[in-house]
């Protein structure tokens, strides 16, 4: 059976709290998992939140701060721990290579399993496959940062109706999907276009062309809401987006389900970034990311 969740890790910016670990996020989809910017002490998260290493297909880090990335090497050496089947594939930007190297070898361990570096340079598409395309965009960061963005291929849907008004059912129904047609009977006269799911990862950046381009027509998008509206200005001289900001992005998007996250340690009422989203004008599915949740993805539409 298919899975399409959102799992949350940690949702602190620099410093954690109490109630908030730092970052780490893992996209299930269908049977690979993808995790996002490993902070410090995301394997305890990922124990508790019920990841497993062996759910690790890919791991993408959008920057080299500590809050989204020192979490790494003790994921890489867990992966290599439990021998996990398959091989790992590494996203990370480019000009973080020395601190990927550090991190992959921060101590010594016995390498198991199959890591492969595929630094992102540039704006473009990292990997390509039957359930989904992976791209990368350039944010606005003091440094150098990407996000991510999953693009199912569009597909079509069954119609009942127009099956049984075409006569086609039972194991014919299955054969109509794999082979386009069923003697005179063509896929597209018993189905309609189903578009394919969009998922974006936006952390650390400032409004910029990035930002719109990973949102756009997304059925969930996370996006990091560091501050609060009334502190703006602190996020635009720290490259970071407000409540506001992040909200209003989503709307123009046309995102479906938006997921705030990343907050500073500054703030204790989670409300008032759901308020300020709303106040901006986004009508859509809400979530203010709290650590060890599961958001499923919206349902295709």
């Amino acid at each position: 059976m298919s899975v399409r969740e959102f799992v949350v890790l940690g949702t602190a910016s620099q410093v954690p709290t109490r109630h908030r670990n730092h970052n780490g996020y893992l996209l299930r989809w269908d049977g690979e998992g993808i995790l996002f910017d490993p902070g410090e002490g995301t394997q305890r998260q990922m124990l508790r939140a019920g990841v497993a290493a062996h759910d690790i297909n890919r791991i993408c880090v959008t920057h080299f701060h500590g809050d989204h990335s020192l979490g790494l090497a003790g994921v890489i050496q867990r992966i290599n721990l439990d021998q996990v089947p398959h091989p790992v594939t590494a996203h990370y930007p480019a000009s973080g290579q020395k601190f990927f190297d550090r991190l992959r070898y921060a101590t010594a361990y016995r390498e198991t399993v199959p890591l492969h570096e595929e630094p992102v340079a540039a704006d473009g598409t990292l990997a390509q496959g039957a359930t989904y395309a992976l791209e990368a965009r350039l944010l606005s960061h003091p440094v150098e940062s990407f996000g991510y963005r999953i693009t199912e291929p569009d597909g079509r849907r069954m119609v009942p109706e127009l099956l049984a008004r075409h006569g086609v059912k039972g194991p014919d129904v299955g054969r109509i999907q794999r082979e386009g047609r069923l003697g005179e009977v063509t896929l597209d006269e018993v189905s309609e276009p189903r578009r394919g799911q969009r998922f974006a990862f936006v952390m650390d950046t400032r409004l910029c062309d990035g930002v719109y381009a990973l949102a756009e027509g997304c059925d969930m998008l996370v996006i990091e809401s560091t501050f609060l509206d009334e502190d703006e200005r602190l996020a635009t001289d720290h490259g970071h987006l407000t409540a506001g900001q992040a909200a209003r992005a989503a709307r123009d998007a046309g995102v479906r389900h938006l997921v705030l996250t990343h907050f500073s340690q500054r703030y204790t009422d989670p409300s008032e970034f759901e308020r300020q989203a709303r106040a901006a004008g986004f009508e859509g599915e809400l979530t203010v990311a709290e650590d060890l949740v599961r958001v499923p993805l919206p349902k295709r539409g």
